[in-house]
């Protein structure tokens, strides 16, 4: 019986989750406007509501495995959906993101990622996209807080296979910067698409550090096999046969 009803619960889930984004943003904003901290306050509240009711409706729990930065740090993360984004910013105190400069243009969620303090970027500009990522994140430094973004660019479903660019160890040895690398199965869960979302155990796990001070060349060597072999074991875990 849960099989069935897997579909219109999903749907009755997303439409309240993106009901729940515009009550919660209507009582955040105008606290928000004067207090920068409120900001915060409002995107973790919705997160953590997101947890609730996707374990609620979907029977999708969550768990954060790994120790949480609370220092100013350099997140680089395996990106699967929406939910890993979640999960992060549910747990991490001050969540900023290297993102699509198309997103600020996005209702709510554009005003809320300029007043976390996110860095909107080109990506159809490459190498200039790296260099103004750089400047933007050095002229960000008076707003402390854990800088997030995904290596290898865009979600990758679970299971498929895509390179990492090499701006996120460009951004590490210019930040001079730890960087906590995480992994995750929630792609196994929550596709890239489509409605469907399905019961389980979705995990974002925050794994060893990679301390500061390393060439571009020897960061890049350590971040990629980290973040995908414990990606790797996290699908596995849930079930999802990850071909070699």
């Amino acid at each position: 019986m849960r099989t069935l009803l897997q579909y219109p619960l999903s749907a009755i889930f997303i439409v309240q989750m993106y009901l729940a984004m515009v009550i919660l943003a209507i009582y955040w904003t105008p606290i928000a406007i004067f207090r920068r901290e409120a900001a915060f306050d409002a995107v973790q509240s919705y997160c953590r509501w997101v947890r609730r009711s996707a374990a609620f409706l979907v029977g999708l729990k969550s768990e954060i495995r790994g120790d949480v930065p609370d220092d100013e740090v350099l997140i680089g993360a395996k990106h699967q959906s929406f939910f890993d984004i979640i999960l992060i910013v549910s747990v991490v105190p001050r969540p900023k993101f290297i993102m699509k400069k198309e997103l600020l243009w996005a209702p709510i969620l554009g005003w809320y990622a300029k007043r976390l303090g996110c860095i909107p970027v080109d990506r159809g500009k490459r190498g200039q996209a790296v260099k103004k990522m750089v400047a933007d994140v050095k002229a960000g430094k008076s707003w402390p807080g854990q800088l997030i973004i995904y290596p290898q660019g865009t979600r990758v479903a679970a299971g498929a296979k895509r390179p990492y660019k090499v701006g996120v160890g460009v951004l590490y040895e210019q930040l001079g910067q730890d960087c906590v690398p995480a992994a995750t199965n929630v792609g196994v869960f929550w596709p890239r698409h489509g409605i469907l979302r399905k019961p389980g155990l979705a995990v974002v796990e925050f794994l060893p550090r990679i301390p500061a001070g390393l060439s571009v060349e020897a960061f890049m060597e350590r971040i990629e096999p980290a973040v995908e072999t414990a990606s790797d074991r996290l699908m596995a875990e849930a079930g999802f046969t990850v071909k070699g």
